[in-house]
């Protein structure tokens, strides 16, 4: 592509759905029909209504919607149909910026494939390298892969290849073309057959300059499928703010969180420090609360996302890892405790809630030193937004349990702190101690394989041994 003008455009109308719309008059055959409606998807939504018939004419696909809107489905129908039509191993790619999101188009992918048994292998990681490295040698249909752990595979494990290709996707595709990912990304793209011989879709709610820049690279003759306004929030979301000072947030989210009793919550933070602290708070004053965050082993962040996705807790307190993609249905609010510093990250945080046609609530904490990034994000999304009432007496009262549960929660995060240290140094002594126990063992066996030569050497053991016998 030479310029972005060779882009071809299919606008949805945001207010306006076209009746009688089926998956069936979309082009999908009966087996996938029966599996959306197994899963509940009753009508396609606006994304899919927009994005499956192009798909189908295999263009390649830019697809813009809002959180919510049904993208996983608008990509992985169409993968499952053409698999249907030509079964392949190692058939698709997914790549997607966050393990957990990972996870979640797995279970999709299965759940929509399960009348045709298709295998999916999900590649992050945090996980074990051998039991991955087994699961691609099964050769599965779909892979699906943060772009790290891919690209360790790809160096690393003998037999594995993404030659036969034939579909690529990126879901938040303006993360994945972060410079976080791009080192990564150009060695799993050079790997890649061209793409003249595979489709590829980008997905996500909000794109940026560097999707341009790729679809030069890798896109063939594009369609840009956008249902969306560029940063929009969806309709049905209520969104407030709330301006305090910054020494009382925590008793402000503690009477939120009391107001909201019995509703599911996502508090989201800026830090792995305070996420800890804020759950160890709240659970020090009886919510059920559990942390998810980026310094949590795979195996903790997925325990904690079950319990949460589960119900088995109201609230689940977060760092970024948890904006993107997840969808949990039954969100009812979401809380920003810090401003995110990047204002695309708002629309990605309270599109956790309101998914799917369901109404939500987002309330943004805004302190003093806020101000200058709050308004960013209502310059980005195009509109103010309206004041989160509270009364401040009566949020007050909460002032001294609050503080008292925050010493507790400090008190806590130290001695989990101690006893990371202390396990490090047994760790390290132990390491220190078989190191020596095989050298000195390793030094034995040489002087005795010495020994041995010498006295062979000279026929010194022969001799022995013929005056043993007499």
């Amino acid at each position: 592509m030479d310029n972005d003008n060779n882009l071809t455009e299919v606008n949805g109308d945001k207010n306006h759905v076209q009746e009688n719309i089926t998956f069936k008059s979309l082009g999908l055959n009966d087996v996938l029909c029966e599996a959306c409606e197994k899963l509940g998807w009753k009508t396609p939504t606006k994304i899919q209504c927009e994005a499956l018939p192009v798909a189908c004419q295999n263009r390649d696909i830019i697809g813009l919607a809002e959180t919510g809107s049904g993208k996983t489905g608008a990509f992985a129908l169409p993968i499952l149909q053409a698999l249907l039509t030509t079964p392949q191993r190692l058939f698709a790619l997914v790549l997607t910026p966050t393990r957990e999101l990972a996870y979640q188009i797995s279970e999709q992918f299965e759940a929509l494939g399960a009348s045709i048994g298709v295998k999916c292998a999900v590649i992050v990681g945090g996980m074990d390298m051998m039991s991955q490295s087994i699961a691609l040698a099964k050769k599965p249909h779909i892979v699906i892969a943060t772009p790290g752990r891919l690209v360790d595979h790809l160096e690393n494990t003998k037999g594995f290849s993404l030659r036969s290709i034939r579909y690529l996707v990126m879901d938040e595709a303006d993360r994945i073309l972060n410079m976080d990912f791009e080192v990564d990304l150009d060695k799993i793209l050079k790997i890649l057959p061209p793409s003249s011989t595979r489709s590829t879709y980008l997905y996500s709610a909000t794109m940026t300059k560097k999707v341009a820049k790729l679809q030069r690279a890798s896109l063939r003759d594009p369609v840009k499928v956008e249902v969306s306004e560029k940063y929009a929030t969806v309709e049905k979301l209520q969104q407030a703010y709330l301006f305090i000072p910054a020494k009382f947030k925590d008793v402000y989210l503690v009477s939120i969180l009391n107001d909201m009793n019995g509703k599911s919550v996502i508090v989201f933070s800026s830090t792995c420090t305070t996420t800890l602290r804020l759950a160890l708070l709240t659970r020090n004053l009886g919510f059920t609360t559990v942390p998810l965050h980026g310094q949590m082993s795979q195996t903790k962040r997925l325990g904690a996302l079950n319990k949460f996705k589960g119900k088995a807790r109201s609230i689940l307190i977060a760092t970024d890892v948890a904006s993107r993609g997840l969808d949990i249905p039954h969100v009812d609010i979401v809380i920003n405790y810090d401003i995110p510093t990047h204002s695309k990250d708002y629309i990605h945080r309270v599109g956790r809630t309101a998914r799917a046609g369901r109404s939500g609530k987002s309330i943004t904490f805004v302190t003093q030193y806020d101000i200058e990034l709050y308004q960013r994000i209502e310059h980005l999304i195009g509109k103010q937004l309206p004041q989160y009432s509270t009364h401040e007496d009566e949020v007050m009262l909460f002032l001294e349990r609050v503080n008292e549960a925050d010493r507790q929660a400090r008190i806590q995060m130290k001695e989990m702190e101690d006893e990371k240290k202390g396990s490090r140094q047994n760790r390290k002594r132990k390491e220190k101690q078989n190191g020596d126990f095989d050298e000195t063992k390793s030094t034995n066996k040489k002087r005795k394989h010495e020994s041995n030569d010498s006295e062979n050497g000279f026929g010194v053991k022969k001799h022995l041994k013929k005056k043993r016998k007499n």
